[in-house]
C-alpha cells in the first residue's frame, strides 16, 4: 500500500507541476505604452486694434508642431513679415496701412498647423477720424510744398489788385446757385466783368448745404468741382480770386464763443482741408478767406475768432503743394473797421512769412448804404456828401459817416495793418439804389450815390485798402447790381463809372 501511495503522490506532484508550468507560460505580459505628445498652437492675442494710421504689432506664435502657416483674409491693407514657421516660439510682425476711409475696417488672420484646429485673430482698424474725434481728417495725403507760381508776397499781390468785384448772392445762395434769382455763373459773365476794368473777383461761397455726409462733414465732389469751374473762369481771365466760406447758415459766424469753439473748429478744419486739397493746383492768383462777417464783440470772442482763423491757416498749409505758400485772408470782428481796430490787436500765426491779409467791410453810414425802411432809432439817408445834400428833403441828408469819417476809418486800417506790411481787403462796400424816389430827388440821390462810391474807392486806394464792390445781382429798387447777368451787359453805368473814377 505504501508503495502504491508513493507512486500516486509522485504522479500527482508531476501533474501539478505540469499544470503550473503551462499556466505560467500563457499569462499575458503587461506592456506600458508611451502616450503621444499633445499638439499645441498658442498665440498671444485673439484680437488686435489699430488706429487709422500706419501701425505695427508683434504676434507671438508658440507651437510644438513641426511647421505652421499664417495668412490674411485676402486683405491688401494688412501685411505679414513672414507666412511660415517651425516649432518653438516665433514672432510675426503685422503691419497696417493708413486707413483713408471714414469707415472702420477689419480682417481675420489665420494660423494653421497639421493635426490641430486653426487659430484665428481678428484685426480691427479705426476709420479716418481727426484728433478731435468729431469729423474725419481729410488731409491724408499731403504733398511736398510747391513754390511754382507762388513767388509773390501778400504785399506784391495787393499791388496787382486795382479794383475788385463780388459775385454776390450766387454761390452762397441758400438753396442753390440760382435760388436768389441770379442765373448760373458763366465764363461770359466773368469775361464781361474783366472787360469793365475789374481785375479781381471775390467769390462768396456756401459749403454746409452741399454735404454728401453730414455726420462726417464731407463735401459733395460735384460742388467742389463747380466751385473749381467758376474759379477757373476767373483765372482764365487773368484775375485774382478770393474764395471764402460765407455766412453758410451761420455755423461759424453766429457761434464765436467758447461753448461752440470745439465743434466750429472741427468743421472749419474739415471744410478747409477738402477745399484746399481740391483747389491746390491753382497758382497765387487764388486766395482763400477764412470766413465772411464773424460776429465778435469783445476780447473773449476775438480770442475765439482767432482760433477759427488759426485752424483755417493750419488746415490750408498742411495740405502742401501751392497751398504751402498761398496768400490767406482773415476777417476782423464783424468785419467792422472800428471793432477790428480795437479788438484785432494780434493775428493768428502763419509760419510762412508775408502771406496774410486782413479783411474788413464798409457800409457806413448804414442808413445810406443799406437801410430800406425807417426805424425808431433813425431814418433812411438818401443823400451823402457835403455837396450833395438836399435843400428840400433835408431830413434825408446824411448826418454822420460822411467824408471825414470815411477818411478816418480807412486811416485806422492803414496805421494798424498796411503800414506794418499787412494788406487790407475791403471785401465789401456798396450803396443801394433808391429808385422809389422821383424827379430831382432821384437824380440828386443817384449823383450822391456815385460820389459815395467814388469816394470809397479813392480813400481805399489812398490808404492801401483793396476795394471789392458788392454786386448782389438783383436789379431795380434797393439794388446794387452793376451788370445784367442774363445778358452780361452793364446795368448801372453811372455806378460803374464812379468806381473807375475813384481809381484816378
Amino acid at each position: 500500500m505504501k508503495s502504491k501511495n508513493y507512486i500516486l503522490k509522485s504522479f500527482m506532484a508531476l501533474f501539478l507541476i505540469g499544470i503550473w508550468s503551462c499556466s505560467s507560460d500563457n499569462d499575458p505580459v503587461e506592456v506600458v505604452e508611451e502616450k503621444p505628445v499633445e499638439k499645441t498652437l498658442v498665440v498671444n492675442v485673439s484680437e488686435i486694434d489699430f488706429e487709422n494710421t500706419e501701425g505695427y504689432f508683434e504676434l507671438s506664435i508658440d507651437t510644438n508642431i513641426d511647421s505652421w502657416v499664417i495668412s490674411t483674409s485676402g486683405t491688401s491693407w494688412l501685411s505679414l513679415d513672414k507666412t511660415t514657421g517651425s516649432s518653438g516660439v516665433s514672432t510675426v510682425t503685422i503691419s497696417t496701412e493708413n486707413n483713408s476711409s471714414i469707415a472702420a475696417r477689419s480682417a481675420i488672420i489665420t494660423v494653421n498647423a497639421n493635426g490641430i484646429s486653426a487659430v484665428k485673430i481678428t484685426v480691427n482698424q479705426k476709420g479716418a477720424f481727426s484728433s478731435n474725434g468729431i469729423y474725419p481728417d481729410y488731409n491724408l495725403n499731403p504733398i511736398p510744398a510747391d513754390p511754382t507760381g507762388m513767388s509773390s508776397t501778400a504785399q506784391e499781390i495787393a499791388a496787382k489788385i486795382s479794383l475788385g468785384w463780388n459775385l454776390g448772392n450766387t454761390l452762397e445762395a441758400t438753396g442753390g446757385e440760382t435760388a436768389w434769382g441770379n442765373p448760373m455763373v458763366t465764363k461770359e459773365l466773368i469775361t464781361s466783368v474783366k472787360a469793365n476794368e475789374f481785375n479781381a473777383i471775390r467769390i462768396p461761397c456756401s459749403w454746409n448745404q452741399y454735404l454728401e455726409d453730414e455726420t462726417n462733414a464731407k463735401l459733395k465732389e460735384s460742388w467742389l468741382n463747380r466751385v473749381k469751374e467758376v474759379v477757373q473762369y476767373c483765372i482764365d481771365n487773368d484775375m485774382h480770386v478770393i474764395l471764402n466760406i460765407h455766412w453758410d447758415g451761420g455755423w461759424l459766424e453766429n457761434n464765436v464763443n467758447e461753448t461752440s469753439k470745439t465743434n466750429v473748429n472741427a468743421k472749419q478744419k474739415a471744410f478747409w482741408e477738402q477745399i484746399a486739397i481740391h483747389l491746390r493746383d491753382f497758382d497765387e492768383r487764388l486766395l482763400f478767406a477764412s470766413a465772411n462777417e464773424p460776429n465778435a464783440e469783445d476780447e473773449g470772442q476775438m480770442a475765439v475768432l482767432n482760433s477759427y482763423h488759426q485752424t483755417f491757416i493750419d488746415a490750408v498749409r498742411s495740405t502742401g503743394g501751392k497751398n504751402a505758400y498761398r496768400t490767406l485772408v482773415v476777417q476782423g470782428p464783424s468785419t467792422d473797421v472800428e471793432k477790428t481796430n480795437t479788438l484785432m490787436t494780434n493775428l493768428p500765426v502763419d509760419n510762412v512769412q508775408n502771406r496774410l491779409m486782413v479783411e474788413v467791410h464798409y457800409y457806413t453810414p448804414y442808413q445810406f448804404a443799406l437801410m430800406t425802411e425807417d426805424a425808431t432809432w433813425g431814418k433812411m439817408f438818401y443823400y451823402w456828401g457835403a455837396n450833395y445834400h438836399s435843400s428840400t428833403d433835408n431830413s434825408r441828408n446824411a448826418s454822420w459817416g460822411e467824408e471825414a469819417d470815411l477818411q478816418n476809418y480807412f486811416k485806422l486800417m492803414k496805421s494798424q495793418f498796411v503800414d506794418k506790411g499787412i494788406p487790407v481787403v475791403l471785401g465789401e462796400f456798396a450803396a443801394i439804389k433808391r429808385e422809389n424816389l422821383s424827379g430831382e430827388n432821384l437824380q440828386l440821390h443817384l449823383n450822391s450815390r456815385a460820389y459815395y462810391l467814388k469816394s470809397v474807392v479813392q480813400q481805399a486806394k489812398a490808404n492801401g485798402l483793396l476795394p471789392f464792390y458788392w454786386d448782389a445781382g438783383n436789379m431795380g429798387n434797393h439794388s446794387s447790381a452793376l451788370f445784367n447777368r442774363t445778358n452780361n451787359t452793364v446795368y448801372d453805368q453811372q455806378a460803374l463809372d464812379a468806381l473807375k473814377d475813384g481809381l484816378n
